[in-house]
């Protein structure tokens, strides 16, 4: 069971989609709102795996909203204005679907979810490749210490290198399976076998130390149970 909420201003666009979910039997449509800072407070709880989401809305924007989620789940853009696609998928969201869409057009977004989550709640691959300059370079996901997201790349923290690739942390993290990785901060996720010690806000591996976030120091606390 996929569980999703949705965003959207327009009270017709909250009722498409909770028609289209309601067709399909995998789907959970857990909340509607008609504003982002309404869905604030369970969007920082984790409490979805897949977000509808309009992008022009009058209290803030839906590109600027996604931003400031700390650890957002898979994300569907659902809007009017096609010129927001290359920015949306820069994002790492799921797909694009452009109002009016069809539910054949819903169904195939709700796949491409599908296909992202399926490692994330499952094992996960056992490694990945990252593009590097002009390279594609393997990577074991056992190897993997942490991941530290910066302004415009991803630096990749393994136990003999630092791995430079051209994407986001949210992006990256959709392709780690949820069972070892953690979001512990906006700029890092870490593997949660390669932690050494906590202390306050700290978290140490190897020789290195890793801030934790407020916002992400309950679901840390939960997972090393």
């Amino acid at each position: 069971m996929i569980k999703c909420i949705a965003i959207d201003d327009e009270f017709l666009a909250l009722e498409i989609i909770e028609n289209y979910v309601s067709k399909c039997p995998f789907l959970e449509l857990t909340a509607t709102f008609s504003s982002p800072l309404e869905a604030l407070p369970m969007l920082n709880r984790g409490g979805c795996d897949l977000l509808f989401l309009d992008i022009n809305m009058p209290e803030v924007n839906g590109m600027d909203f996604l931003s400031a989620i700390p650890a957002p789940p898979l994300v569907v853009l659902t809007t009017a204005y096609p010129q927001y696609a290359l920015a949306g998928f820069e994002a790492g969201v799921v797909d694009y679907l452009v109002k009016p869409f069809s539910f054949e057009r819903f169904l195939k977004a709700i796949q491409k979810a599908q296909s992202r989550l399926v490692p994330r709640m499952e094992s996960g691959p056992q490694y990945l490749f990252v593009r590097s300059a002009h390279k594609m370079i393997r990577v074991d996901l056992d190897g993997i210490l942490m991941l530290e997201g910066k302004k415009d790349y991803v630096a990749v923290h393994t136990q003999s290198k630092v791995i430079d690739t051209l994407t986001t942390l949210t992006a990256f993290q959709d392709k780690l399976p949820v069972k070892d990785f953690v979001r512990v901060h906006r700029s890092f996720i870490v593997a949660l076998n390669k932690i050494n010690a906590i202390e306050r806000n700290i978290i140490y591996i190897d020789e290195k130390k890793v801030p934790v976030g407020e916002m992400f120091r309950e679901d840390l606390l939960r997972r090393i149970g």
